[in-house]
């Protein structure tokens, strides 16, 4: 691996960053009009017919892959976007940073591994900034979509954790059949959770499709491929800040072109999630918590 980044490679990171923040001011516009996590079977089933052709099914792997389709994208995607409904993307994106503190807590208690003081500090950091955010009054009847957030986060950091059992599969492998699990799973829970399914596909508009295509195929196809393109040439510690600029593309998309304003208890307290996880991320990551800003 490579131990310096080359300017091909700095856009890159950056167009990753880019790609998955403006995924949730484009998730945010959709869902104005549709439901959410029938949104996201749609987008997993864009993605599904996207990659199923390139990668051969894991064959002794597949059981494991259900179900963590079912943790890592169904359970926590309907959390996370359905909270999304209820809160601004720009507050949902910096809520949804505690994926790599939950990463590295279950990590510690669950897996047995070592954590250093930097890390600690940097996830007590990161949820104090999450508080900040959670107490400004502006917020104060979004509770429950606030939690689902969280609990999204803490979904998809069970996930990944999981995903660590899996022996000799591909990135892209992973992507393709988590997507095709996840998309019946997604569909289900849709039809408990959600109603009026064929109206809502007919009367959605060029905003929910559009979303649907860029979520599907821009912000998973080709933003895992740019970035799983990075990680197998550089050190993961090398490339892991760039996910740090996600949260501010997400800012700066909801203010730009959703009309979100952000109070200053708000813009203190994403500074200090994005510290908190800047901690945790430049300090020897593991690789596990490279994907965080999938959505």
């Amino acid at each position: 691996m490579g131990n310096r980044l080359s300017v091909f490679d700095v856009l890159m990171g950056l167009s990753v960053a880019l790609i998955w923040g403006m995924g949730v001011v484009f998730a945010k516009g959709a869902i104005n009009y549709f439901p959410p996590i029938l949104l996201m079977a749609l987008r997993f089933a864009v993605t599904s017919v996207a990659l199923v052709w390139f990668v051969r099914p894991p064959t002794g792997q597949l059981v494991k892959i259900f179900f963590i389709a079912l943790i890592s994208a169904a359970i926590q995607y309907s959390l996370t976007f359905t909270g999304l409904a209820g809160i601004d993307a720009s507050v949902a994106a910096l809520v949804v940073q505690l994926e790599v503190p939950f990463l590295v807590l279950i990590g510690a208690i669950a897996l047995k591994e070592k954590t250093g003081l930097r890390k600690w500090i940097g996830i007590a950091v990161a949820f104090s900034g999450v508080g900040l955010i959670a107490g400004e009054p502006k917020l104060g009847a979004a509770w429950l979509s606030m939690l689902m957030v969280v609990g999204g986060a803490f979904s998809w950091a069970v996930g990944q954790a999981m995903v660590r059992s899996l022996n000799g599969v591909g990135a892209m492998t992973v992507t393709a059949w988590v997507a095709i699990f996840a998309t019946p799973q997604l569909l289900v829970m849709s039809l408990i959770f959600e109603g009026n399914h064929w109206d809502a596909i007919q009367s959605a508009n060029w905003v929910v499709w559009s979303a649907v295509l860029y979520l599907g195929l821009i912000m998973t196809v080709a933003g895992y491929g740019m970035w799983y393109s990075l990680v197998r040439r550089h050190p993961v510690s090398l490339v892991a800040p760039f996910l740090l600029m996600l949260p501010v593309f997400s800012v700066a998309g909801g203010v730009l072109f959703l009309g979100e304003r952000l109070t200053v208890q708000i813009m203190i307290g994403g500074a200090v999630v994005i510290a908190g996880v800047a901690f945790i991320l430049i300090e020897r990551p593991p690789k596990e918590q490279t994907v965080t800003g999938e959505l």
